[in-house]
């Protein structure tokens, strides 16, 4: 393997943090309702951030599976919007720093940069690195938003229900990264909140609020919430009039209530027993409501109508 250190560089004012979090955010893999991109601009809205540590995309990032953006203006290239991917310290409502690493997820080096991680958690004292990511789940928007924990520790799972059982399921680097901290004793946990399917592909920032609720809960950090649950009232309605317009989404709405309700009436057998086998296939679920979320998607969304799209199920 190639020196890790060669895959980042530290700012030479670096600040002197007590024992800080460090929470991670990669785009690129799963992320339905885009739930941990609206957490992360959540957590950077109207704070001032400061640059600690800065990696060399260069090496990471295929430009042609994911190519940056360029501005053409008339007759000339006018600006160039490259990839970041950095480790930024940031203060939460109550003044205190904790550090975000958010940016792309690594095309390449995933075992590097894992390293080059490792080396940065111990530089910089990180007493816990939390990951966030959103998953498309078989369940209704009307019931409470399902999460599934994992760490590297007992302790850091401890009074989380555990949804599924031994699955093999594709890898990512957040997920690799969280393997190897645990292989070198440190504490590293994340958090995967469930997104109704059929909303995987629009905006749903009420699980990008409970991403937060958890984490401030797993850390002591006090994260700003307070514009995603202005942003889940008007989601919500807007939801609740595009079922209400639509007997066929109605129907499938009710159908994964009924699944719901049976999993929580079962609250003695594993959750994955309960629905296993039960529940209808994505391709089932999704049929119906592919018609009015095409008209959902990238809403009020500007430019990032292809993101939310993108960030759908595969």
């Amino acid at each position: 393997m190639l020196d890790p250190a060669e895959l980042y560089y530290v700012e030479a004012d670096e600040p002197k943090l007590d024992e800080p979090v460090l929470v991670l955010a990669l785009d690129g893999f799963v992320d339905a309702g885009n739930a941990a991109r609206l957490a992360v601009a959540a957590l950077l809205q109207d704070r001032e951030t400061r640059r600690v540590a800065r990696f060399d995309v260069d090496q990471l990032v295929d430009y042609r599976a994911r190519r940056p953006p360029l501005r053409f203006d008339t007759d000339h290239w006018a600006g160039y919007r490259a990839p970041e991917l950095d480790v930024l310290a940031v203060r939460d409502t109550a003044d205190q720093p904790f550090l975000l690493l958010a940016g792309p997820e690594p095309d390449s080096q995933w075992e590097r940069f894992a390293a080059a991680v490792e080396q940065l958690v111990r530089r910089l004292g990180v007493r816990l690195v939390v990951g966030m990511t959103a998953i498309p789940m078989a369940a209704p928007h009307t019931r409470p938003i399902g999460v599934t924990v994992h760490g590297t520790r007992p302790e850091l799972t401890e009074g989380h229900e555990a949804w599924f059982t031994t699955a093999d399921v594709p890898g990512s680097a957040a997920g690799l990264l969280e393997f190897r901290l645990g292989e070198a004793g440190l504490a590293a946990m994340g958090f995967a909140v469930h997104v109704p399917h059929y909303l995987a592909r629009a905006e749903y920032p009420q699980a990008a609020r409970v991403l937060l609720d958890h984490i401030s809960v797993a850390t002591g950090l006090y994260l700003p919430t307070e514009s995603l649950s202005k942003a889940a009232e008007r989601a919500e309605a807007e939801i609740a009039a595009e079922v209400a317009g639509s007997e066929e989404v109605a129907q499938v709405v009710e159908a994964l209530e009924r699944q719901y309700d049976m999993v929580a009436a079962g609250r003695g057998k594993h959750p994955a027993t309960v629905l296993g086998g039960e529940l209808p296939s994505a391709d089932e679920l999704a049929a119906e409501v592919e018609r009015f979320l095409a008209g959902h998607d990238g809403e009020d969304n500007g430019d990032d109508g292809d993101d939310a799209r993108d960030a759908g199920p595969r």
